[in-house]
């Protein structure tokens, strides 16, 4: 049984914006008409899940799709540096972030390590895989980076090298233990302009 998962990333926010850690602010002016611009753009899909996040629900709605919130994956916890932007938190606590980027099992910021995130998503993944047809889902972009790690085999290192642009679907498909990935592909005319950059 083959299974198709496809990841949606959120419209522009302010928090993508000024490089920040997402506290819950809903999505801008430009993200937003961004994303109803795009609706109808994605293929039919047998479930639909959205992140709990406002930008998430947000982005979803402007799409014109609708899903069970409580089933999607959650974004990364980063505990004390949320709502605060890397370059402040970098002043702060250097030895803090720079040991948060090379180890992917600390948490120095007192939530979740990015091993923990990965884990979480590949057993997400792992059930997804259990359903025929195509799941697509909105989440942060942070979930992709972990499900891309996951389904490649890559080594929890790569989850910082791995680019998630705005209003961008990245779609896995296979089954459980072996993907096939296809990243980035823009939704309707977000593909050109200030996309911004994700963290």
């Amino acid at each position: 049984m083959t299974s198709r998962v496809m990841m949606i990333s959120p419209a522009i926010s302010a928090a993508l914006r000024e490089a920040r850690f997402d506290d819950g602010c809903p999505l801008d002016a430009t993200g937003a008409a961004r994303a109803r611009s795009a609706a109808g753009s994605l293929p039919a899909a047998q479930r639909v899940l959205v992140s709990a996040t406002p930008r998430c629900r947000e982005t979803a709605s402007a799409l014109g799709v609708d899903g069970a919130v409580e089933t999607a994956p959650a974004g990364l916890d980063v505990g004390g540096w949320r709502g605060r932007t890397l370059a402040d938190v970098s002043a702060d606590a250097p030895d803090a972030v720079a040991l948060w980027l090379a180890d992917p099992t600390a948490a120095p910021h007192g939530g979740e390590s990015v091993h923990q995130l990965c884990e979480r998503v590949a057993a997400w993944l792992d059930e997804a895989a259990g359903f025929s047809g195509r799941t697509v889902a909105v989440v942060e972009p942070e979930v992709v980076r972990a499900a891309a790690v996951r389904a490649l085999g890559a080594p929890e290192s790569a989850f910082w090298r791995i680019d998630v642009p705005p209003l961008t679907a990245t779609e896995f498909s296979g089954r459980a233990g072996r993907w096939n990935a296809t990243f980035g592909r823009p939704l309707g005319p977000a593909a050109g302009g200030d996309q911004g950059s994700t963290h």
